[in-house]
């Protein structure tokens, strides 16, 4: 029965992390469109923080504790579609840091791209849960 608690857990926690990991560059696109120290550039950098460290960071932490738990007791880690998806959720955290720091950069004034890269940018989640919820269910290569 743990199992499915922590199953459901790890799930939720996804969703909320992904949640954030799409929405936080659709932030960007609209901030990039606003000068730094403006009115509503305040606001985006209070949205984008409260998002990134309330939200996407413990969702982040979550999924990955609660993942890793579900692997250690089943038989994931020696196939091929498993390694495959861990893979692409380590991208999807090295996505997650590079979100902070641009986070960041707005937070300091010093942005430097447009809302078109962040539009652009908007698609890596996207086509990473693509690929993991593909290799989950369909579980190829094996």
């Amino acid at each position: 029965m743990i199992y499915l608690w922590v199953k459901t857990l790890h799930i939720l926690a996804v969703i909320s992390w992904m949640a954030g990991l799409l929405y936080l560059p659709r932030l960007f696109v609209y901030h990039a469109g606003v000068l730094p120290q403006s009115e509503p550039g305040k606001l985006f950098e209070v949205m984008e923080f409260r998002l990134y460290r309330y939200i996407m960071t413990p969702a982040l932490v979550v999924a990955w504790l609660t993942g890793l738990y579900l692997a250690t007791i089943s038989v994931f880690w020696i196939e091929p579609w498993f390694i495959s998806k861990v893979i692409l959720v380590i991208l999807m955290s090295g996505a997650h840091g590079f979100l902070g720091r641009l986070r960041k950069d707005f937070a300091a004034g010093i942005n430097k791209r447009s809302g078109r890269f962040f539009r652009i940018l908007n698609e890596v989640p996207t086509v990473l849960m693509i690929l993991i919820v593909g290799l989950v269910i369909l579980k190829p290569f094996s």
